[in-house]
């Protein structure tokens, strides 16, 4: 993953908000980043730049050699089914639809035919730790369960880049340092690019490289300093 020059800006009633400023980042593949900042900073904007769901102003963004900003909407539309995985702060999940109708549902957008995606849903609920919740909802599941569910939904398509926003904001503890334990592990086992927003230094802990986003400009830090600003009440 790369990123140059990266400009955004919002209008705004007051006029002109500028939300990411000459941004460069580059990421290694299989490497594990972790992003701070205070809300506002910038960081869910990046996000979706780099999740295909908003396009730069000004700059460029690469992700498995793709240049995001020469792709057309149907483009950036298969990019996310398959380059991609996102993991969300509120799970996202379909509450009237099971565990693994959830992880299917991504399957499904992908052409994958009913039966493969039945076996591939239930094997990956096992990976995450759910195969005897394969058949319950999500108001029957914990918030820890919920966001395993997400993950392996995010997964499914065996995506070259996890996305994840604040993906341990609506947890307990014990709940988020399972869910960073599991993101960890899968970014092991399956080789896939990492990156993580997060105001918890515990999450950020399992991070290879750190950065911290303020007024718009990314800079390189350390977990140290990380959690200094989380202390702070900055992060």
């Amino acid at each position: 993953m790369e990123v140059e020059g990266l400009f955004h800006t919002y209008l705004t009633r007051e006029g002109p908000l500028p939300v990411l400023q000459d941004v460069n980042l580059a990421v290694e593949r299989g490497e594990y980043v972790s992003l701070m900042g205070a809300s506002g900073s910038g960081k869910s904007t990046l996000l979706a730049v780099l999740g295909g769901l908003e396009k730069p102003q000004s700059g460029r963004a690469f992700v498995a050699g793709t240049d995001l900003c020469a792709l057309t909407r149907d483009e950036l539309a298969k990019y996310r089914r398959k380059t991609v995985g996102f993991v969300f702060q509120h799970f996202g999940l379909l509450g009237a639809l099971t565990a693994q109708e959830n992880v299917e549902l991504a399957l499904t957008f992908s052409g994958v035919p009913a039966g493969a995606r039945h076996r591939k849903a239930k094997e990956l609920l096992g990976d995450v730790g759910l195969a005897a919740r394969v058949s319950h909802r999500p108001h029957e599941l914990s918030g820890g369960e919920r966001q395993r569910v997400a993950i392996a939904r995010a997964v499914a398509n065996g995506p070259d880049l996890i996305l994840a926003d604040e993906p341990t904001g609506n947890l307990d503890i014990d709940a988020a340092e399972s869910v960073a334990r599991l993101l960890a592990s899968l970014r092991h086992e399956r080789g896939c690019t990492l990156l993580v927003v997060t105001h918890n230094p515990a999450m950020a802990a399992h991070a290879d490289t750190h950065y911290a986003l303020a007024a718009g400009r990314l800079a390189l830090t350390t977990i140290d300093d990380a959690r200094g600003r989380s202390d702070h009440g900055v992060a």
